[in-house]
């Protein structure tokens, strides 16, 4: 079978840009951040009322802790991959191509600005 699977308009290309990739790869990393927070936020919680015996009060400590890592891990994450994804997209249509250095670029500008703002 030679057809294609899927129609495409005229002219279009059958596989995706950076801007359409863009909406997932910075959903994808809030997704990422956030279970990745949480589960640091659960360990961190255990390790700080270890001591506290099994209460609402120690539950309610642990439930926060959970929440605010997994909101800060959601929001770093996310905003670096915007960051990447708007410097991936505004150097590849400055350029007009669709190559490795467009992807160089735009980490190594996501780098710079959020190392400028003095994160560690």
């Amino acid at each position: 079978q030679d057809t294609d699977e899927f129609i495409l308009p005229t002219g279009a290309s059958k596989t995706r840009g950076r801007f359409e990739l863009a909406f997932f790869t910075i959903g994808g990393c809030c997704m990422t951040g956030a279970a990745f927070g949480a589960l640091n936020g659960l360990r961190l919680g255990l390790k700080e009322t270890q001591n506290m015996p099994w209460s609402k009060p120690r539950n309610v400590q642990i439930l926060n802790m959970v929440t605010r890592q997994g909101a800060l891990w959601a929001n770093t994450l996310g905003s670096l991959a915007l960051l990447y994804s708007a410097f991936g997209v505004i150097i590849e249509k400055t350029r007009g191509a669709e190559d490795d250095l467009n992807t160089i670029a735009a980490g190594t500008l996501t780098g710079m600005l959020y190392k400028s703002t003095g994160r560690v």
